[in-house]
């Protein structure tokens, strides 16, 4: 992963706009916001329809039924179903992981890929299986640390107000050893692409619909079954985002400007140049960022979350709201831990107002006429 950022543009600030997973693949597919009507996507063409109108070959790999049965996944050329992990418990070696048999059947497809082609790789070996060697889990060890869990089954868990600190170190660690298995299969995926010759005609992008909580705000995974439901913090909405685009200098590159899934859609249609692509409400090229014509493409961010629960975030600012709102500076409050609501009773109130004006702008087919942000919303409170 360092090296791809290495070689590419990083987003360090690119927040999932639902955690939703059939959501966010219609922002990264169609463009359009979690927030955008079901009635908007009727009739408009995706991403893979577009693609194919260019000659541009497309498939879908992937271990994740409810992505593969996605109504807009339909529309690919060919699509390869992993299946589920075959186990759930540790392997033995790299070889017999989940995430290895995933990366073995892409580097497969690629080695026998002709003209140009856009291949989507959904994985969740973050999610479904932790079957990392035992060796990956033992390398976060330090002296005096209690042997890590040997399970492979994901959690899913309400920590207890008083909980037990070495159970959640046991949890981070094997979860940090599943992402260096990750890591080492990225690798392994790099290599290929050099030794075969197309690494420098390649684009490669790295994300994920949705981050991993790992006892932040006492939740380990998603929680689903509490009252609050995916608490929309940023453990679970702040996700990655590096680029690399063969011929645009991004050696590590970086830039902070607010991102979202629809601009994904939006980036690669600029890549492939697409023509008379429809509008999008809200998504937005990054080109223009990793070219370094511009710093920024917008100054807010709307997240849907479920029933009454959503959340904004402008450059200085992130709001949470379920049965009452949460207010966290940024980005020094990295990880939500100070909540000023109840101190900047004026920058609540101005947050409270945007997002029924975004909603209802997105609505309507666009943010464009949205009203600009005071002073203390860009910049925060000195």
């Amino acid at each position: 992963m360092d090296r791809l950022a290495a070689e590419g543009f990083t987003f360090d600030q690119m927040l999932t706009d639902s955690p939703e997973l059939e959501s966010v693949y219609r922002s990264y597919w169609q463009g359009l916001h979690a927030l955008c009507g079901d009635e908007q996507g009727q009739q408009r063409p995706t991403l893979v329809d577009s693609l194919r109108g260019a000659g541009v070959h497309t498939a879908l790999i992937g271990d994740n039924a409810a992505v593969a049965r996605h109504p807009l996944a339909a529309g690919f050329d060919e699509a390869i179903d992993i299946g589920p992990p075959l186990q759930t418990t540790v392997a033995e070696s790299i070889e017999q992981t989940h995430f290895a048999r995933c990366f073995s059947q892409i580097i497969e497809w690629i080695e026998a890929a002709e003209g140009p082609f856009m291949l989507w790789c959904h994985l969740a070996g973050l999610g479904t299986a932790w079957d990392a060697p035992l060796e990956f889990r033992r390398g976060y060890m330090e002296e005096g640390d209690p042997e890590p869990p040997d399970w492979a089954n994901v959690p899913d868990l309400l920590l207890d107000e008083n909980y037990d600190p070495d159970e959640l170190l046991g949890i981070t660690q094997t979860y940090s050893g599943q992402v260096s298995l990750l890591d080492t299969c990225l690798g392994a995926l790099s290599e290929f692409l050099e030794e075969t010759g197309i690494h420098d005609d390649t684009a490669l992008l790295l994300t994920s619909p949705r981050g991993f909580p790992l006892g932040e705000h006492r939740r380990v995974g998603p929680c689903k079954e509490e009252q609050t439901g995916e608490a929309l913090y940023g453990e679970l909405v702040h996700v990655p985002l590096i680029a690399r685009f063969p011929g645009v200098p991004t050696a590590m590159a970086r830039s902070s400007a607010l991102a979202e899934p629809s601009d994904i859609w939006a980036t690669l249609a600029d890549y492939f140049d697409l023509k008379n692509q429809p509008q999008s409400p809200t998504a937005a090229s990054l080109m223009p960022i990793i070219r370094e014509e511009v710093e920024t493409l917008r100054d807010r961010l709307c997240i849907a979350g479920g029933g009454d629960q959503h959340a904004i975030r402008t450059p200085a600012w992130y709001m949470r709201v379920a049965h009452k709102p949460e207010l966290f500076a940024k980005p020094d409050d990295r990880w939500e831990v100070n909540d000023t609501a109840a101190r900047c009773r004026d920058v609540v109130r101005k947050l409270n107002d945007i997002f029924p004006q975004y909603a209802q702008l997105i609505e309507s087919g666009g943010v464009d006429d949205l009203p600009p942000l005071d002073d203390v919303l860009l910049e925060g409170i000195e």
